[in-house]
């Protein structure tokens, strides 16, 4: 017998997240094979009368692919994916597998190729802008080892994590949005981080479970060459295979100026793929109340509870700065006292401290206002 849990996840990924309506087709594309899913996907899609379409495939699979990629290969490869996703009015990519370091060996040369081909063709120039789209991760044995807990606990954890009241938090999140488009200079300030820079005039969005499942995150970006001083992550990253920790950056007018990790070498690859890897293209403040701890998996990390990610490389065209790469990066900072705390501030006032916000207007964002 399926999980009933499963099943209000598809209808919710297929009625609010996609808001998916009668004669609109879906490519539901699942890496890492979840059948029982991707079936009630399936199931959910064809209630509401719309029209549902699979694509299928595995990590290891897509390693090898990867591994002897050529540019003729990805450029059809990125022809091919894009002629379907054009047909498409909404996308929904699920995400799983036992091992996240499974590309770690695919050369960053053909990582960035497959970026600038296959992730820019497809997916930022087609899917983002032109579907409704939701991506999420699936849980998984390695996912729970990566969060500490056993696979029962974990997918507990999951479940109620996705299947969350978004749309009290879409509610909850219009104050800061607001907040977010009447500032100017922000300034943040933590341990090993004292950052400043300006977001004016470019849009503040909120993300509460139509784009990303989990979600939990108001996004803009900053003035493109504003940024500067210097910025310490206190989590693991994961990009392109590899993890990443202590990952600490400089800024001067913008640009990342100086960047050390516990892979040096490998980051500063990354940061050289393109000249806009070096800007920042997305600021944004993690409020999700479930979600307290990193696992090293972006769509969950950038959602913590009293975070804020700060993101290397390719701006969203509705908070767009200017700033096009193949990369987009999210790395992300917890300012809660058990992480070393820390303060945002906008134009001088601050608005959140050690996690919390504690200015009258955004504090039905705290965590026990949105359980």
């Amino acid at each position: 017998m399926r999980d009933p849990r499963i099943q209000t996840l598809a209808r919710n990924l297929i009625q609010y997240s996609t808001d998916l309506q009668k004669g609109e087709k879906i490519l539901i594309e699942n890496f890492g094979l979840q059948k029982e899913l991707v079936k009630a996907l399936v199931e959910e899609a064809y209630a509401v009368h719309a029209i549902p379409f699979v694509s299928l495939k595995e990590h290891d699979v897509n390693r090898s692919l990867l591994m002897g990629a050529t540019d003729e290969q990805q450029q059809l490869t990125a022809r091919f994916e894009a002629d379907v996703m054009k047909e498409m009015d909404a996308y929904i990519g699920l995400r799983a597998g036992d091992n996240i370091s499974e590309l770690s060996d695919v050369p960053s040369a053909n990582m960035a190729l497959h970026q600038k081909t296959v992730g820019t063709v497809v997916h930022r120039k087609i899917r983002v802008p032109n579907t409704k789209w939701v991506v999420l991760r699936y849980p998984t044995d390695s996912m729970a080892q990566l969060a500490g807990m056993s696979t029962e606990a974990f997918e507990d954890f999951y479940f109620n994590v996705c299947n969350l009241d978004y749309a009290n938090m879409d509610q909850a999140m219009d104050a800061l949005v607001d907040r977010m488009n009447r500032t100017d200079r922000v300034h943040i300030q933590g341990d090993g981080t004292d950052l400043h820079f300006s977001i004016k005039d470019i849009p503040a969005i909120k993300c509460a479970g139509r784009l990303n499942i989990p979600d939990g995150e108001v996004y803009t970006a900053p003035v493109k060459d504003s940024v500067n001083g210097t910025i310490t992550y206190n989590t693991a990253s994961p990009y392109q295979g590899t993890t990443f920790e202590q990952i600490r950056l400089t800024f001067e007018n913008g640009k990342i100026v100086d960047a050390a990790s516990s892979d040096t070498k490998k980051l500063n690859e990354i940061l050289d793929t393109d000249e806009g890897a070096r800007f920042i293209g997305e600021f944004a403040i993690g409020v999700n109340p479930f979600i307290q701890h990193p696992m090293q998996d972006i769509l969950f990390d950038e959602k913590i509870d009293g975070s804020f990610h700060f993101t290397p490389g390719q701006a969203y065209e509705n908070a767009y700065n200017g700033n096009d790469s193949a990369v987009h990066w999210d790395i992300v900072n917890i300012q809660r006292p058990e992480y070393g705390g820390g303060t945002i501030s906008f134009d001088g006032e601050v608005i959140r401290r050690d996690g919390r916000f504690i200015v009258s207007d955004l504090e039905q964002l705290n965590p026990e206002n949105l359980k």
